[in-house]
């Protein structure tokens, strides 16, 4: 017999006919009620036993987290909360779970503990609810590029250049760590190593991307990427998904209008397609709220903070309005922000970006040209030859999500650029040769993933985003 998902048996009109199921228990109550639940969906699917029917020591290995198969017939619900049960006419159980050791009980944990259980922790409803929304926007992204003509472009993993400049890197080697060779100088001699370069883990597929753009028109890299930063903040990962669309002959207008135009779509494709799942993370989100000071409370809900960005117009301003803007404002005069903003060319930080969206401007916000000297090498320099044409958006609740940036196709202002900033001419040489051969106008941003299911799931903690977070002194699973 067939065997149905969850997820198709409740919207299905299959009622009076035998039906078989696959799932995990979630609860088993009196002796008689199996809440049983596959993953397909939030909800579970209620199974009635007649105990009578079956043996004492088959029912005494249903316990929560067992494996099950069931067969019955699909009736129509005498309980609340569901439209129809299995009268259950047949039960194995496919996996036993020790009730006295399984750690995902039918209870309330908190997200500090299942962090430690993270091979267990999808069980629960919040984390299955954010993984199957993960999986969405993940297809929405690909749809999106797919159906807009951009090729997909799968970017080294281990690289020999720093695209940020930051130089928190993870390190590639085969050397012998205790005893590496050594060159003249006394220094380690990476020549002999695997690549016979020092080599890293990389931290963007832009400046790789860049070269397909400028042969195939429009691509987008969705890869995993490495930041070797000490941070342990709610917003830091070691190991996270950056998605990086990159466009041959797009002025910095163009890449706005592609940004602001991709986050819209696949902000209405989850709420098209995990109508469910949010509205239970917006309950969740809701109780949560509870226990917080007022001052601390969101003002939007989970769904209406997604209709927000995919619903409002984008506010463009430049960084220079906006410095202005927050000199003049109430929480900067009155030192309520933790940064004080006096002067022109401030790094701004989360608290000033979720003012200009929340408190002034009230919709997302598209902040651009900012001071060259906050801003990568390869951002493309203005006129006035102190801002560079970069762009970043900022949502509510979480302030930047997206940065970009048309890019310097001139070869002489880029390479007084690199030798400004001391980087190696010669380790960027296949990047230069962009700029001699057919150079264009080209433009592209950086989203990372987990960010964006951060804000699509109302979840605090960028930890409870990805399935096994890497974080400094963690790389457990």
């Amino acid at each position: 017999m067939k065997s149905y998902s969850i997820k198709e048996l409740l919207s299905s009109n299959l009622s009076l006919q035998e039906v078989t199921v696959k799932g995990w228990v979630k609860t088993f109550r009196s002796n008689r009620f199996i809440a049983l639940n596959d993953g397909s969906t939030i909800n579970n699917i209620q199974c009635v036993v007649n105990f009578e029917n079956f043996d004492e020591a088959l029912l005494k290995k249903v316990s929560t987290g067992a494996a099950l198969e069931i067969s019955g017939t699909l009736v129509e619900s005498q309980g609340r909360g569901q439209s129809v049960e299995i009268q259950v006419n047949k039960l194995e159980v496919l996996g036993v779970s020790d009730p006295d050791t399984y750690p995902i009980q039918p209870k309330k944990h908190s997200l500090e503990f299942l962090r430690e259980k993270a091979h267990l922790r999808v069980r629960t409803n919040t984390f299955a609810a954010v993984m199957r929304v993960r999986s969405v926007l993940s297809f929405a992204v690909h749809r999106y590029f797919q159906n807009n003509g951009f090729y997909n472009v799968h970017t080294p993993i281990i690289t020999g250049s720093d695209a940020e400049g930051a130089g928190e890197m993870f390190r590639v080697s085969t050397l012998n760590q205790k005893k590496p060779p050594l060159n003249e100088a006394g220094e380690i001699d990476f020549k002999q190593d695997f690549f016979g370069k020092e080599t890293n883990l990389t931290v963007s597929g832009q400046l790789e991307a860049e070269t397909y753009a400028m042969a195939l028109g429009k691509v987008y890299t969705f890869g995993p990427t490495f930041r070797a930063e000490n941070s342990n903040t709610s917003r830091h990962l070691a190991e996270f998904w950056m998605i990086e669309p990159e466009v041959a002959f797009n002025d910095l207008d163009a890449n706005m209008d592609l940004a602001e135009d991709f986050i819209k779509d696949v902000i209405n494709y989850i709420l098209e397609n995990c109508a469910e799942d949010l509205k239970f993370l917006e309950q969740r989100l809701l109780d949560e709220e509870k226990s917080k000071p007022q001052a601390e409370r969101s003002d939007m809900d989970l769904i209406e903070k997604l209709k927000f960005v995919s619903e409002n117009n984008f506010k463009r301003v430049s960084y220079t309005e906006a410095i202005d803007i927050l000199k003049s404002c109430t929480p900067n005069k009155k030192k309520k922000f933790k940064y004080i903003i006096d002067e022109w060319g401030a790094d701004l930080q989360s608290e000033h970006e979720r003012f200009l969206v929340e408190k002034h401007f009230k919709c997302p916000v598209i902040l651009f040209d900012y001071p060259a000297k906050i801003k990568a090498f390869y951002m493309r320099l203005n006129d006035d030859g102190k801002t560079v044409r970069a762009m970043d958006i900022l949502f509510p609740g979480i302030g930047e999500i997206v940065g970009g940036s048309q890019r310097e196709e001139r070869l002489d202002v880029l390479l007084d650029k690199i030798k400004e900033l001391g980087i190696d001419e010669e380790e960027l040489w296949w990047y230069l040769d962009l700029r001699k051969f057919g150079t264009a106008v080209h433009s592209g941003f950086g989203l990372g993933f987990e960010r964006l299911v951060l804000f699509a799931t109302g979840m605090g903690n960028i930890r409870d985003v990805i399935p096994f977070p890497r974080t400094p002194q963690n790389a457990e699973f």
